[in-house]
């Protein structure tokens, strides 16, 4: 069992149920591919452009929009004195849903798709992968990423 809160901090896009179980299913088929047992915790917060904007400016001096953003609470190895009440906190994702529906436009496909492929992308994050440090990480993470959403989308048509 994992805890996966979701906090709505904008009113450009509808946030709706079904929304929120695709976010739910995307982090828990993540771990799952990942055979990451361990109860945890994640926090996600949908913004839009101008939230977003901001935190990658402050985080990353990266003064742009983007569609995602992950913040990481460990790095590697962790114990027992990391849980809280239990649960393992993995960290905090944050997608911009103006940018989910501009990129799903583009690509052809629903808003809840494009969110749950964010939230793939930084639950890999989240657990320790990084397609920014080589071309050999970011194969394995873009392979990763795919075969998780091949996964996902067959749970979906259940």
């Amino acid at each position: 069992m994992h805890r996966i809160y979701v906090k709505n901090e904008q009113d450009k896009e509808a946030y709706t149920p079904a929304m929120r179980s695709f976010i739910q299913a995307a982090i828990k088929e993540t771990l799952k591919y990942e055979e990451f047992e361990d109860q945890c915790e994640v926090s996600v917060t949908l913004t839009d452009n101008d939230g977003i904007r901001k935190l990658n400016a402050e985080y990353r001096d990266k003064d742009k929009e983007t569609d995602v953003l992950s913040f990481p609470l460990l790095d590697g190895e962790y114990t027992d004195e990391d849980l809280v009440d239990g649960f393992l906190p993995l960290g905090d994702i944050v997608v911009s849903l103006e940018k989910a529906r501009e990129q799903a436009t583009e690509l052809g496909h629903g808003i809840n798709e494009e969110v749950a492929f964010l939230c793939i992308h930084s639950t890999l994050h989240l657990l320790g992968y990084d397609h920014e440090t080589s071309p050999e990480d970011e194969e394995d993470m873009f392979s990763r990423q795919r075969e998780i959403m091949k996964k996902f989308r067959k749970q979906d048509d259940k």
